[in-house]
Protein backbone atom coordinates (compact mmCIF):
# COMPACT_ATOMS: atom_id res chain seq x y z
CA UNK A 1 0.00 0.00 0.00
CA UNK A 2 1.77 3.23 -1.12
CA UNK A 3 0.84 6.06 1.16
CA UNK A 4 0.89 9.20 -1.79
CA UNK A 5 1.53 9.51 -4.84
CA UNK A 6 2.74 12.37 -6.44
CA UNK A 7 4.70 10.94 -8.90
CA UNK A 8 3.74 12.77 -13.06
CA UNK A 9 5.64 10.22 -14.62
CA UNK A 10 3.33 7.00 -14.89
CA UNK A 11 3.21 6.28 -18.69
CA UNK A 12 -0.44 7.40 -20.27
CA UNK A 13 -1.47 4.57 -22.55
CA UNK A 14 1.27 4.96 -24.72
CA UNK A 15 0.98 2.57 -27.63
CA UNK A 16 -2.96 1.46 -27.64
CA UNK A 17 -4.01 -0.23 -30.16
CA UNK A 18 -7.75 0.69 -31.28
CA UNK A 19 -10.24 -2.00 -31.25
CA UNK A 20 -11.23 -3.41 -34.54
CA UNK A 21 -13.50 -1.67 -36.83
CA UNK A 22 -17.38 -2.92 -35.74
CA UNK A 23 -17.04 -3.25 -31.66
CA UNK A 24 -19.15 -2.20 -29.69
CA UNK A 25 -17.61 -0.89 -26.63
CA UNK A 26 -19.95 -1.15 -23.43
CA UNK A 27 -18.35 1.16 -20.62
CA UNK A 28 -19.99 0.34 -17.32
CA UNK A 29 -19.06 2.35 -15.09
CA UNK A 30 -19.01 1.99 -12.60
CA UNK A 31 -20.51 5.48 -10.53
CA UNK A 32 -18.22 7.96 -9.48
CA UNK A 33 -14.93 6.80 -12.04
CA UNK A 34 -15.47 9.75 -14.46
CA UNK A 35 -18.83 8.21 -16.34
CA UNK A 36 -20.62 11.56 -16.30
CA UNK A 37 -17.51 13.34 -17.74
CA UNK A 38 -16.77 10.73 -20.50
CA UNK A 39 -20.88 10.49 -21.51
CA UNK A 40 -21.57 14.31 -21.62
CA UNK A 41 -17.87 14.73 -24.05
CA UNK A 42 -19.07 11.64 -25.94
CA UNK A 43 -22.63 13.09 -26.73
CA UNK A 44 -21.16 16.17 -27.24
CA UNK A 45 -18.74 14.98 -30.14
CA UNK A 46 -21.49 12.49 -31.49
CA UNK A 47 -21.31 14.26 -35.04
CA UNK A 48 -17.18 14.80 -35.22
CA UNK A 49 -16.96 10.57 -34.16
CA UNK A 50 -19.36 10.19 -36.72
CA UNK A 51 -17.27 11.27 -39.54
CA UNK A 52 -14.23 8.63 -37.67
CA UNK A 53 -16.51 5.84 -38.10
CA UNK A 54 -17.93 5.95 -34.27
CA UNK A 55 -21.62 6.20 -33.48
CA UNK A 56 -23.28 7.13 -30.00
CA UNK A 57 -26.43 5.70 -30.97
CA UNK A 58 -28.50 6.79 -27.63
CA UNK A 59 -30.48 9.47 -27.94
CA UNK A 60 -29.23 11.42 -24.47
CA UNK A 61 -26.07 11.55 -22.82
CA UNK A 62 -26.71 8.76 -20.46
CA UNK A 63 -29.74 6.00 -21.55
CA UNK A 64 -30.04 5.61 -18.17
CA UNK A 65 -33.84 4.12 -17.95
CA UNK A 66 -32.48 1.68 -20.50
CA UNK A 67 -30.29 0.28 -19.22
CA UNK A 68 -31.82 -0.11 -15.41
CA UNK A 69 -34.49 -1.88 -17.36
CA UNK A 70 -32.04 -4.20 -18.80
CA UNK A 71 -30.66 -4.81 -14.95
CA UNK A 72 -33.73 -4.88 -13.22
CA UNK A 73 -33.03 -1.88 -11.26
CA UNK A 74 -35.68 0.49 -10.13
CA UNK A 75 -34.02 4.05 -10.85
CA UNK A 76 -34.36 6.69 -8.32
CA UNK A 77 -36.28 6.88 -5.28
CA UNK A 78 -40.11 8.23 -6.87
CA UNK A 79 -39.43 7.99 -10.55
CA UNK A 80 -41.22 6.38 -12.88
CA UNK A 81 -40.06 2.61 -13.00
CA UNK A 82 -38.19 2.14 -16.56
CA UNK A 83 -39.64 -0.22 -18.96
CA UNK A 84 -38.32 -3.34 -21.36
CA UNK A 85 -39.85 -0.77 -23.92
CA UNK A 86 -37.01 1.71 -23.26
CA UNK A 87 -34.23 -1.37 -23.62
CA UNK A 88 -35.71 -2.41 -26.81
CA UNK A 89 -35.21 0.68 -28.00
CA UNK A 90 -31.35 1.21 -26.88
CA UNK A 91 -31.33 -1.88 -28.69
CA UNK A 92 -32.53 -1.43 -31.96
CA UNK A 93 -30.32 1.97 -31.77
CA UNK A 94 -27.05 0.05 -31.67
CA UNK A 95 -28.60 -2.55 -34.04
CA UNK A 96 -28.81 0.03 -36.60
CA UNK A 97 -25.06 0.96 -36.54
CA UNK A 98 -24.58 -1.82 -38.65
CA UNK A 99 -20.72 -2.82 -38.99
CA UNK A 100 -19.42 0.36 -37.63
CA UNK A 101 -17.72 0.91 -34.00
CA UNK A 102 -20.30 1.48 -31.64
CA UNK A 103 -20.06 3.47 -28.12
CA UNK A 104 -22.70 2.86 -25.05
CA UNK A 105 -22.03 4.38 -21.50
CA UNK A 106 -23.72 4.09 -18.67
CA UNK A 107 -23.04 3.18 -14.81
CA UNK A 108 -26.06 1.38 -14.31
CA UNK A 109 -24.54 -1.70 -16.05
CA UNK A 110 -22.36 -2.60 -13.33
CA UNK A 111 -25.58 -2.87 -11.20
CA UNK A 112 -25.98 -5.93 -12.91
CA UNK A 113 -26.71 -8.48 -10.26
CA UNK A 114 -26.00 -12.11 -12.23
CA UNK A 115 -23.95 -13.59 -14.62
CA UNK A 116 -27.51 -14.40 -16.77
CA UNK A 117 -28.18 -10.06 -16.55
CA UNK A 118 -25.00 -9.42 -18.01
CA UNK A 119 -25.20 -12.09 -21.01
CA UNK A 120 -28.57 -10.69 -21.98
CA UNK A 121 -27.09 -7.41 -22.24
CA UNK A 122 -24.15 -8.35 -23.77
CA UNK A 123 -26.03 -10.86 -26.18
CA UNK A 124 -28.47 -8.29 -27.20
CA UNK A 125 -25.86 -5.35 -28.35
CA UNK A 126 -23.47 -7.56 -29.93
CA UNK A 127 -24.08 -11.10 -29.98
CA UNK A 128 -23.86 -12.75 -33.19
CA UNK A 129 -26.49 -15.79 -32.73
CA UNK A 130 -23.18 -17.58 -31.17
CA UNK A 131 -24.27 -20.96 -29.34
CA UNK A 132 -24.63 -20.63 -25.85
CA UNK A 133 -21.57 -23.21 -24.55
CA UNK A 134 -19.55 -20.73 -27.36
CA UNK A 135 -20.98 -17.50 -25.66
CA UNK A 136 -18.11 -17.13 -23.08
CA UNK A 137 -15.01 -16.63 -25.50
CA UNK A 138 -17.02 -15.72 -29.08
CA UNK A 139 -19.69 -13.21 -28.47
CA UNK A 140 -19.41 -11.20 -30.91
CA UNK A 141 -18.47 -7.90 -31.04
CA UNK A 142 -18.73 -6.31 -27.37
CA UNK A 143 -15.76 -4.90 -25.73
CA UNK A 144 -16.28 -4.09 -21.92
CA UNK A 145 -14.44 -1.29 -20.77
CA UNK A 146 -14.42 -0.60 -16.64
CA UNK A 147 -13.15 2.67 -15.03
CA UNK A 148 -11.98 2.67 -11.35
CA UNK A 149 -10.83 5.20 -8.87
CA UNK A 150 -9.72 4.80 -5.48
CA UNK A 151 -12.19 4.24 -3.08
CA UNK A 152 -11.44 7.28 -0.87
CA UNK A 153 -12.34 9.64 -3.58
CA UNK A 154 -14.99 7.10 -4.67
CA UNK A 155 -16.81 6.93 -0.96
CA UNK A 156 -17.91 10.76 -0.06
CA UNK A 157 -19.17 11.13 -3.69
CA UNK A 158 -21.13 7.96 -3.30
CA UNK A 159 -22.49 8.97 0.36
CA UNK A 160 -23.63 12.53 -0.85
CA UNK A 161 -25.37 10.69 -3.90
CA UNK A 162 -27.18 8.16 -1.98
CA UNK A 163 -28.32 11.01 0.45
CA UNK A 164 -29.86 12.89 -3.08
CA UNK A 165 -31.82 9.50 -3.38
CA UNK A 166 -33.38 10.08 0.76
CA UNK A 167 -30.37 8.69 3.07
CA UNK A 168 -30.78 9.49 6.15
CA UNK A 169 -27.71 7.68 7.76
CA UNK A 170 -24.54 10.89 8.69
CA UNK A 171 -21.12 10.13 6.58
CA UNK A 172 -19.38 8.83 9.71
CA UNK A 173 -22.14 6.29 10.70
CA UNK A 174 -22.26 5.15 7.08
CA UNK A 175 -18.60 4.41 6.89
CA UNK A 176 -19.11 2.57 9.89
CA UNK A 177 -21.44 0.45 8.48
CA UNK A 178 -19.72 -0.23 4.90
CA UNK A 179 -16.53 -1.24 6.49
CA UNK A 180 -16.92 -2.16 9.56
CA UNK A 181 -20.43 -3.86 9.99
CA UNK A 182 -20.53 -7.37 8.46
CA UNK A 183 -22.36 -8.01 5.98
CA UNK A 184 -21.61 -4.30 4.79
CA UNK A 185 -24.74 -4.09 3.38
CA UNK A 186 -26.97 -1.60 5.27
CA UNK A 187 -27.97 0.82 4.38
CA UNK A 188 -27.05 0.23 0.73
CA UNK A 189 -26.14 -3.49 -0.60
CA UNK A 190 -25.60 -1.74 -4.05
CA UNK A 191 -22.30 0.46 -2.97
CA UNK A 192 -20.25 -2.84 -2.93
CA UNK A 193 -21.69 -4.28 -6.12
CA UNK A 194 -20.39 -1.46 -7.34
CA UNK A 195 -17.28 -0.64 -6.14
CA UNK A 196 -16.27 -4.36 -5.06
CA UNK A 197 -14.28 -3.60 -8.00
CA UNK A 198 -12.24 -6.84 -8.37
CA UNK A 199 -15.50 -9.05 -8.02
CA UNK A 200 -17.25 -6.24 -10.73
CA UNK A 201 -14.56 -7.04 -13.48
CA UNK A 202 -14.25 -10.82 -12.33
CA UNK A 203 -18.30 -11.06 -13.26
CA UNK A 204 -18.15 -9.29 -16.79
CA UNK A 205 -14.69 -10.94 -17.79
CA UNK A 206 -16.63 -14.24 -16.79
CA UNK A 207 -18.96 -13.46 -19.70
CA UNK A 208 -17.08 -11.81 -22.37
CA UNK A 209 -13.99 -13.26 -21.54
CA UNK A 210 -10.42 -11.44 -20.01
CA UNK A 211 -9.39 -10.63 -23.77
CA UNK A 212 -12.60 -8.61 -24.19
CA UNK A 213 -12.41 -6.58 -21.45
CA UNK A 214 -9.97 -3.38 -21.01
CA UNK A 215 -9.65 -1.54 -17.65
CA UNK A 216 -8.51 1.93 -17.24
CA UNK A 217 -7.58 3.49 -13.65
CA UNK A 218 -8.34 7.09 -13.36
CA UNK A 219 -5.32 9.49 -12.43
CA UNK A 220 -7.05 12.54 -10.97
CA UNK A 221 -4.00 14.37 -11.37
CA UNK A 222 -4.62 14.17 -15.01
CA UNK A 223 -7.85 15.46 -16.12
CA UNK A 224 -7.79 14.30 -19.89
CA UNK A 225 -6.44 10.77 -19.06
CA UNK A 226 -9.98 9.41 -19.68
CA UNK A 227 -10.89 11.03 -22.48
CA UNK A 228 -7.44 10.35 -24.13
CA UNK A 229 -8.03 6.51 -23.72
CA UNK A 230 -11.49 6.64 -24.90
CA UNK A 231 -10.01 8.11 -27.83
CA UNK A 232 -7.54 5.79 -28.24
CA UNK A 233 -9.64 2.99 -27.92
CA UNK A 234 -12.63 4.04 -30.49
CA UNK A 235 -9.50 5.05 -32.88
CA UNK A 236 -10.72 8.84 -32.84
CA UNK A 237 -7.89 11.48 -33.42
CA UNK A 238 -6.19 13.56 -30.39
CA UNK A 239 -8.67 15.46 -28.29
CA UNK A 240 -11.59 15.14 -30.11
CA UNK A 241 -13.09 14.62 -26.73
CA UNK A 242 -13.28 17.29 -24.86
CA UNK A 243 -15.17 18.32 -21.15
CA UNK A 244 -18.36 19.44 -20.99
CA UNK A 245 -19.27 21.80 -17.89
CA UNK A 246 -22.46 20.23 -16.42
CA UNK A 247 -23.64 22.52 -13.28
CA UNK A 248 -26.26 19.98 -12.44
CA UNK A 249 -23.69 17.01 -11.93
CA UNK A 250 -21.22 19.02 -9.11
CA UNK A 251 -21.27 17.15 -5.53
CA UNK A 252 -22.68 19.20 -2.89
CA UNK A 253 -20.75 20.64 0.04
CA UNK A 254 -20.95 19.40 3.47
CA UNK A 255 -23.44 22.23 4.37
CA UNK A 256 -25.63 21.64 1.18
CA UNK A 257 -25.75 17.25 2.07
CA UNK A 258 -26.42 17.92 5.30
CA UNK A 259 -29.41 20.03 4.55
CA UNK A 260 -30.55 18.05 2.45
CA UNK A 261 -30.19 15.07 4.90
CA UNK A 262 -32.00 16.47 7.51
CA UNK A 263 -34.95 17.74 4.98
CA UNK A 264 -35.02 13.63 3.99
CA UNK A 265 -35.44 12.75 7.86
CA UNK A 266 -38.66 14.96 8.17
CA UNK A 267 -39.72 13.60 4.85
CA UNK A 268 -39.57 10.27 5.70
CA UNK A 269 -40.77 11.16 9.23
CA UNK A 270 -44.52 12.60 7.83
CA UNK A 271 -44.55 9.72 5.19
CA UNK A 272 -44.51 11.68 2.24
CA UNK A 273 -44.52 10.00 -1.15
CA UNK A 274 -41.58 9.28 -3.24
CA UNK A 275 -43.02 10.83 -6.33
CA UNK A 276 -43.18 13.99 -4.63
CA UNK A 277 -39.73 13.73 -3.05
CA UNK A 278 -38.79 13.33 -6.85
CA UNK A 279 -40.18 16.09 -7.91
CA UNK A 280 -40.12 18.64 -5.60
CA UNK A 281 -36.64 18.07 -3.75
CA UNK A 282 -34.55 15.93 -6.31
CA UNK A 283 -35.68 18.28 -9.58
CA UNK A 284 -37.18 20.95 -7.59
CA UNK A 285 -34.65 22.45 -4.92
CA UNK A 286 -31.47 20.06 -5.02
CA UNK A 287 -31.13 20.51 -9.02
CA UNK A 288 -31.70 24.11 -9.09
CA UNK A 289 -29.72 24.73 -6.13
CA UNK A 290 -26.85 22.81 -7.80
CA UNK A 291 -27.06 25.07 -11.24
CA UNK A 292 -27.77 28.81 -9.23
CA UNK A 293 -24.95 28.62 -6.73
CA UNK A 294 -21.39 27.44 -7.28
CA UNK A 295 -19.26 26.73 -4.10
CA UNK A 296 -16.50 28.57 -2.91
CA UNK A 297 -13.28 28.62 -1.17
CA UNK A 298 -15.04 29.13 2.19
CA UNK A 299 -17.79 25.84 1.90
CA UNK A 300 -16.57 22.83 3.62
CA UNK A 301 -16.20 19.80 1.38
CA UNK A 302 -17.40 16.30 3.15
CA UNK A 303 -14.16 14.79 4.64
CA UNK A 304 -13.02 11.23 5.02
CA UNK A 305 -11.60 10.13 8.12
CA UNK A 306 -8.11 8.99 8.62
CA UNK A 307 -9.41 5.41 9.92
CA UNK A 308 -12.13 5.33 6.59
CA UNK A 309 -9.07 6.22 4.14
CA UNK A 310 -6.87 3.83 4.55
CA UNK A 311 -9.31 0.78 5.17
CA UNK A 312 -10.05 2.07 1.80
CA UNK A 313 -6.88 1.36 0.44
CA UNK A 314 -6.41 -1.88 2.17
CA UNK A 315 -9.08 -2.90 0.14
CA UNK A 316 -8.03 -0.88 -3.05
CA UNK A 317 -4.59 -2.71 -2.94
CA UNK A 318 -6.31 -6.25 -2.44
CA UNK A 319 -8.46 -5.79 -5.64
CA UNK A 320 -6.02 -4.29 -7.57
CA UNK A 321 -3.77 -7.12 -7.07
CA UNK A 322 -6.82 -9.74 -7.76
CA UNK A 323 -7.74 -7.58 -11.17
CA UNK A 324 -3.77 -8.00 -12.43
CA UNK A 325 -4.03 -11.62 -12.66
CA UNK A 326 -7.45 -11.84 -14.17
CA UNK A 327 -5.91 -11.75 -17.54
CA UNK A 328 -7.58 -8.60 -18.02
CA UNK A 329 -6.04 -5.40 -20.68
CA UNK A 330 -5.05 -2.33 -17.82
CA UNK A 331 -4.75 0.98 -18.53
CA UNK A 332 -3.18 3.61 -16.13
CA UNK A 333 -1.43 2.60 -12.84
CA UNK A 334 -3.03 -0.01 -10.29
CA UNK A 335 -1.25 1.38 -7.84
CA UNK A 336 -3.67 4.38 -7.92
CA UNK A 337 -6.34 2.48 -6.17
CA UNK A 338 -4.51 1.48 -3.25
CA UNK A 339 -2.79 5.48 -2.37
CA UNK A 340 -3.56 7.17 0.72
CA UNK A 341 -4.30 11.14 -0.18
CA UNK A 342 -2.91 13.72 2.37
CA UNK A 343 -5.35 14.18 4.99
CA UNK A 344 -6.86 17.59 4.32
CA UNK A 345 -7.75 20.53 6.59
CA UNK A 346 -10.54 20.56 7.98
CA UNK A 347 -11.99 24.14 8.39
CA UNK A 348 -12.94 24.44 12.32
CA UNK A 349 -16.88 24.71 13.53
CA UNK A 350 -20.26 23.86 12.17
CA UNK A 351 -20.47 24.10 8.44
CA UNK A 352 -22.95 26.24 7.79
CA UNK A 353 -25.86 26.81 4.74
CA UNK A 354 -25.55 30.39 3.05
CA UNK A 355 -28.43 32.19 2.83
CA UNK A 356 -28.55 32.42 -0.76
CA UNK A 357 -27.65 28.85 -1.47
CA UNK A 358 -30.76 28.44 0.77
CA UNK A 359 -32.94 30.30 -0.95
CA UNK A 360 -32.22 28.88 -4.28
CA UNK A 361 -33.00 25.61 -3.09
CA UNK A 362 -36.59 26.85 -1.65
CA UNK A 363 -37.36 28.86 -4.90
CA UNK A 364 -36.77 25.16 -6.84
CA UNK A 365 -39.06 23.67 -4.91
CA UNK A 366 -41.70 25.94 -5.19
CA UNK A 367 -40.85 26.53 -8.62
CA UNK A 368 -41.57 22.49 -9.47
CA UNK A 369 -44.47 22.58 -7.16
CA UNK A 370 -45.94 25.48 -8.96
CA UNK A 371 -44.67 24.86 -12.54
CA UNK A 372 -44.39 21.05 -13.64
CA UNK A 373 -42.31 21.73 -17.03
CA UNK A 374 -44.49 21.19 -20.07
CA UNK A 375 -43.47 17.85 -22.45
CA UNK A 376 -42.93 18.22 -25.73
CA UNK A 377 -41.43 15.96 -28.35
CA UNK A 378 -38.61 17.75 -28.98
CA UNK A 379 -37.18 18.71 -25.43
CA UNK A 380 -39.68 15.90 -23.06
CA UNK A 381 -37.14 15.75 -20.30
CA UNK A 382 -36.81 19.30 -19.62
CA UNK A 383 -36.63 19.66 -15.99
CA UNK A 384 -37.05 22.88 -13.73
CA UNK A 385 -33.29 23.93 -13.68
CA UNK A 386 -33.72 24.12 -17.57
CA UNK A 387 -36.62 26.56 -17.60
CA UNK A 388 -35.53 30.08 -17.42
CA UNK A 389 -36.82 32.19 -13.93
CA UNK A 390 -38.69 34.30 -16.21
CA UNK A 391 -41.08 31.78 -17.49
CA UNK A 392 -41.17 30.03 -14.16
CA UNK A 393 -42.43 33.30 -12.26
CA UNK A 394 -44.70 33.67 -15.09
CA UNK A 395 -46.68 30.20 -14.82
CA UNK A 396 -46.78 31.00 -11.02
CA UNK A 397 -48.21 34.34 -11.39
CA UNK A 398 -50.89 32.85 -13.77
CA UNK A 399 -52.14 30.05 -11.90
CA UNK A 400 -52.13 32.70 -8.38
CA UNK A 401 -54.18 34.41 -10.50
CA UNK A 402 -56.73 31.74 -11.20
CA UNK A 403 -57.21 31.21 -7.85
CA UNK A 404 -57.87 34.37 -6.78
CA UNK A 405 -60.50 34.61 -9.41
CA UNK A 406 -61.90 31.34 -8.50
CA UNK A 407 -62.42 32.43 -4.88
Amino acid sequence: METDCTRHDVPVNAGVPPLPTGTRLLHIGPHKTGTTSIQGALFAAKDAMREHGVVFPADSRHPMEAVLAACARPGMMGNTRPTERHWQRLVDQVKATGRRTSVISSEFFADASDDETIARVVEELGGMGVPPLERSREWGRVHVLITLRPLARIMPSQWQQYVQNGLRMGYEDWLEHMLKKAPYEKPNPSFWRRHRHDRLVERWARVVGPERLTVVVVDDRDRGHLLRAFEQLLGLPDNLLQPVPDAANRSLTLAETEMLRKLNMEFRGNGLPDELYSQLVRYGAVMHMKNACAPGPQDVKISTPQWAVEAAAEIGAEMAGRIGGMGVRILGDPALLSVVPQPTEVLPGEPLIAPEVAAQALYGALAAAAAPVRHTASAKARTVHQTSSKELVRVLGHRCLKRLRRR
